[in-house]
């Protein structure tokens, strides 16, 4: 008994694993992108990313929370405090107990953190139709080809080829692992209106969110970088001096 037994647990291992591999393989790897932050001297667009956010905020924010941000983390992107402060005042959000023990709403504070959609995971799940919209603070770094996956997930939605079943409440998705995603397509072409009068089509939405969440997943790699081109240039400079040194101490010496 324990023979056949064997068998069938193998073949469902090497089963499940063929069609794990398989449906990784047919999964696009999404374009791979310019970003003004990749390189050694990178740096941050600081309009696109304050397009971004309004895209987030807009649009994104309807289900997907951004937790480990705050407000005053906007400063760093070129909004001042005032604007902080307008942008946090205009949602509520739950505080207390106070005095008599009860929680209230009050106005959000630049030291809170972005108001999540939801206020618990089952709520999310609710409705989302079990599908939970996964939190946005790192999701760059925690996605394999980082700002490419998410850009290529915003613009991978088309309609399923010929002879592919979409599940209901799926949508088809050209660059999602399986093709099929929970999410329906958050953009379209003027879903927002950009204060600096950059035409919001889907890609530049895409591309400005993007460049948002990577911030938001690294918020410290201009500084990073910075350090790391001084340190350079300081090694270069040390071993120069030091080359100098060992030339004049043993010139004599043949």
């Amino acid at each position: 008994m324990r023979r056949p037994l064997l068998a069938l647990l193998t073949a469902a291992l090497i089963g499940t694993g063929a069609n794990g591999v398989a449906l990784a393989a047919e999964a696009p790897v999404p374009p791979e992108l310019h970003w003004s932050f990749q390189g050694i001297f990178g740096t941050y667009d600081r309009a696109a990313l304050a397009r971004g956010f309004q895209v987030y905020k807009e649009i994104c924010s309807a289900c997907h929370s951004m937790n480990l941000m705050h407000y005053r983390n906007l400063q760093d992107i070129g909004f001042t405090a005032d604007q902080v402060k307008e942008i946090a005042a205009s949602v509520q959000v739950t505080d207390g107990p106070n005095d008599a023990g009860d929680m209230f709403e009050r106005p959000g504070r630049p030291s809170d953190t972005f108001k999540p959609p939801f206020p618990n995971e089952n709520a999310a799940r609710a409705a989302n139709n079990g599908a939970l919209p996964p939190d946005l603070s790192l999701i760059v770094k925690a996605r394999k080809g980082g700002p490419d996956y998410v850009d290529g997930i915003l613009t991978g939605f088309v309609d399923a080829p010929a002879g592919v079943k979409v599940a209901q409440g799926m949508y088809y998705n050209e660059y999602f692992p399986g093709h099929q995603i929970a999410m329906p397509p958050p953009l379209s072409d003027g879903a927002v209106t950009y204060p600096d009068g950059t035409k919001a089509t889907v890609d530049q939405m895409a591309s400005d969110v993007s460049n948002f969440l990577a911030w938001a997943s690294e918020p410290k790699l201009e500084e990073r970088h910075y350090v790391g081109v001084k340190s350079v240039l300081f090694l270069i400079v040390l071993t120069v001096l030091l080359y100098g040194v060992k030339r004049k101490i043993w010139a004599a010496v043949h």
